[in-house]
């Protein structure tokens, strides 16, 4: 097995590095970020870091590189709007959803760019991405800074949750297998993941508990 110390990394080429680094961690979710300006500019981009936090109520977390750096439209649109949406990336948009990654001006939408279409529900102001197998609708609630790089943790509020009829099981489970839904290894490996199997909730076996 290959042994890596902390200052091993900064001795690796720059992409090297990169590729390693974001890899080690395992699969990530992929998701596409659709948000829309007060002026009507719409935004699309590909995230791998979106996270649960919890189901009551229902918040999802994503990280933003620093804001500093370079324009983030996605970042600006939801704390302009305070709306957005998380659609699943599944195996047939794999390459248009990629596309998503470029930096294009803010005035330029990547649904346009990508061939990916926009589409509205419920009076939502940000667009869904038409045939995504599961879509969100979200709220913005509030953000922490990661003072150890600069990113931002933030945190959505679930409004809406919209998910392919064939996909959601009677306990409430998403069968995201059946979806074709995709995860990224890296910055650039899409999979598509296979279910298992699916195990019961666990519970201490009462013969290893001490007797007091």
């Amino acid at each position: 097995m290959i042994h890596l110390k902390r200052q091993d990394f900064e001795k690796l080429d720059h992409i090297y590095r990169i590729n390693l680094i974001n890899s080690c961690s395992g699969f990530k979710s992929a998701n596409l970020i659709g948000t829309k300006s007060n002026s009507g500019h719409t935004n699309l981009a590909i995230f791998s870091s979106v996270t649960h936090l919890g189901s009551n109520p229902p918040l999802l977390s994503i990280i933003f590189r620093p804001v500093s750096d370079v324009p983030r439209n996605t970042y600006e649109n939801i704390k302009e709007t305070g709306q957005f949406t998380v659609n699943h990336i599944h195996e047939p948009i794999i390459e248009k959803a990629h596309h998503t990654s470029a930096k294009y001006s803010k005035y330029i939408s990547e649904f346009a760019v990508s061939n990916l279409q926009e589409e509205y529900k419920n009076n939502w102001h940000a667009p869904f991405v038409k045939g995504s197998p599961v879509q969100m609708a979200l709220t913005y609630c509030e953000e922490y800074l990661i003072k150890s790089n600069n990113c931002i943790q933030l945190i959505g509020e679930i409004k809406d949750l919209y998910v392919q009829d064939d996909l959601l099981e009677n306990d409430g489970f998403i069968n995201l297998s059946k979806g074709k839904i995709t995860a990224i290894n890296g910055l650039d490996g899409y999979n598509v993941p296979k279910l298992k199997i699916r195990l019961p909730y666990q519970r201490p076996v009462n013969a290893l508990e001490p007797k007091w």
